[in-house]
């Protein structure tokens, strides 16, 4: 009896060290961001923003899995997210760089290079403030919202997240600024004026890459 008792403490204390260890990696799983991690697909290039590991609960115990966040865009104007979920890492990425490429919009940006002006999002508890910036400004952005403008092709941007640090909500904030964001020529169009007229600058104050625009 005491031998059966032995082997059976040994075999619980075996499977907590087991689950103790599957936890430690799972942790690491956690900890992952994908600050560093670019792929190129053709003229696509996504940046992996979070993996979190999820659990659910079914009659036998949990059921461990993981979703990760993923941004998109050809790095030209056009930008999207996706979140998957998978039993594997590799394929909760999959799943999230193609809903990310479906998921896309196009973004107008003065001389390819910043917003034609300033933005505000909100999404839950997450809002941003972006704004344009002049040339030589570089990305100051932090976290998920950098990976936007990565992948979207903003060189000069200024960005400040108000609120909530959670990667999901700052992005989906990000993308609702991103929304609103409007060129001249869209402005013109809509008031039935010329752009020129827009910018306030008439006939010989225009600059060539305002006639482009009207054009």
């Amino acid at each position: 009896m005491a031998d059966k008792a032995g082997r059976g403490e040994q075999g619980e204390g075996g499977d907590s060290s087991q689950q103790r260890g599957r936890g430690r990696g799972d942790r690491g799983g956690d900890r992952e961001r994908g600050g560093d991690r670019d792929r190129g697909d053709g003229e696509i290039v996504d940046k992996l923003v979070a993996v979190n590991r999820v659990a659910k609960v079914v009659k036998g115990g949990r059921r461990f899995g993981f979703a990760a966040l993923v941004v998109a865009g050809d790095q030209k104007g056009r930008v999207g997210y996706g979140h998957g979920k998978a039993r594997e890492v590799p394929e909760a990425i999959r799943k999230a760089t193609e809903a990310a490429k479906r998921a896309m919009i196009r973004v107008p940006l003065r001389e390819g290079r910043t917003l034609h002006h300033d933005l505000s999002g909100t999404y839950g508890a997450g809002r941003v403030v972006v704004r344009a910036a002049p040339p030589g400004t570089g990305i100051i952005a932090g976290g998920p919202m950098r990976a936007v403008f990565e992948t979207l092709g903003i060189a000069d941007v200024v960005a400040k997240s108000i609120g909530t640090s959670n990667p999901y909500n700052m992005v989906k904030a990000t993308f609702a600024a991103l929304k609103s964001a409007m060129s001249p020529r869209l402005v013109a169009a809509r008031r039935g004026r010329s752009v020129n007229q827009i910018l306030g600058r008439a006939g010989k104050g225009a600059t060539a890459a305002e006639a482009e625009l009207e054009a």
